[in-house]
């Protein structure tokens, strides 16, 4: 297969993955028999968007949903393409040879309103330079964690693994594990999952694997969002959820590598920002 051809193969899957996800999630807003059912169940909004710098170089689409389980949820794909900058060039694998790049994926985020429902964040995505390769993950960030929800969601992605590599669930969850931390917090973003980046082994291999990463995500969340969304919360709860959003806002704001990808690659600026939480505290 050509190279031309794989990243079309790639583009068409995280469009199909975006819509499969959708639909699930407008599913459980039909489904919600707790608070707000006086509300009409939430349905995403689309808007598409191209480059500033330059409309034929790519551009994306956004789908935004408020809803009455979904806070605000945004599930974005993107395909664009051009020059990176020598200096951020120097620091993507394969640019410094030639600046020249072509970026395709797919980016979640949700935030709930039941602070017993987990957040969740979600991407994988496929880039090439005069390399390419494949990179993303899913892990939960939940405001009052729960023991079975983070063992269900770490068993998901383990079989999900181990499907495609013995040592990919250990060596990709202690990537989470280091990466989603804060620093000037001392402590983690949340319950970790699983990261991986500049996986470039076999292609059809390594986009098999992508595959089922998004594909054990639509199956293990929505269990996990219909576990808690018709059970009551106090409002000291809530005001937990709110604090915690805050520290989540901070690690993508400071530390989160995609913002500052999609930042200096002429993205949509909305869309990039669309993680951050439409509600949140600092004491």
């Amino acid at each position: 297969m050509s190279t031309e051809a794989q990243k079309e193969k790639a583009k068409i899957w995280f469009e199909e993955l975006r819509d499969q996800i959708c639909h699930s999630f407008e599913k459980i807003e039909d489904e919600i028999t707790g608070v707000y059912t006086d509300l009409d169940p939430g349905r995403f909004e689309r808007t598409k968007w191209f480059r500033e710098d330059d409309p034929a170089k790519g551009g994306g689409t956004m789908a935004v949903m408020k809803g009455r389980v979904f806070e605000k949820v945004g599930v974005n794909v993107s395909t664009v393409y051009g020059e990176f900058s020598p200096e951020f060039a120097a620091q993507i694998p394969g640019a410094d040879k030639d600046p020249r790049f072509w970026a395709s994926g797919i980016s979640l985020v949700a935030h709930m309103h039941n602070p017993k429902v987990p957040a969740v964040h979600m991407n994988t995505r496929h880039i090439v330079t005069t390399r390419g390769w494949f990179g993303g993950g899913a892990d939960l960030n939940a405001a009052i964690p729960n023991h079975f929800d983070t063992k269900d969601f770490h068993k998901a992605l383990k079989k999900c693994c181990d499907r495609h590599g013995d040592d990919y669930y250990e060596k990709y969850k202690k990537w989470c594990d280091e990466y989603f931390y804060v620093p000037h917090r001392n402590r983690a973003r949340g319950e970790g999952g699983i990261f991986y980046d500049q996986l470039s082994t076999d292609w059809d291999r390594d986009f098999a694997f992508t595959q089922d990463v998004g594909r054990t995500f639509n199956e293990i969340y929505p269990a996990l969002v219909r576990r808690h969304m018709n059970k009551e919360w106090t409002f000291e709860e809530r005001e937990e959820l709110l604090y915690y959003r805050g520290l989540y806002a901070e690690f993508n704001l400071v530390y989160d590598r995609g913002t500052a990808f999609g930042l200096k690659t002429g993205g949509n600026v909305d869309a990039i920002l669309m993680s951050l939480p439409p509600h949140a505290k600092w004491k």
